[in-house]
């Protein structure tokens, strides 16, 4: 996958450290996010989400939108 694609993810939000989040993908793997309104994430933590953003490196999602599914 090149970098500056458009991605829509399924799967579960995680903590990966201070203010940092990933996403454990539906079909595998695990995203990085960086997510710039981190706190409104920390109530997903652990639940389902779908994933809206643009591929920034190997495994990080800049992301523009995140919902509960």
């Amino acid at each position: 996958m090149s970098r500056n694609t458009k991605h829509v993810l399924t799967g579960t939000l995680r903590a990966s450290g201070p203010g940092l989040y990933a996403l454990e993908a539906d079909g595998g793997g695990v995203w990085q996010l960086d997510i710039g309104w981190a706190c409104m994430a920390r109530r997903l933590v652990g639940r389902r989400v779908e994933v809206t953003g643009w591929r920034a490196g190997f495994d990080l999602l800049d992301v523009t939108s995140m919902g509960e599914i």
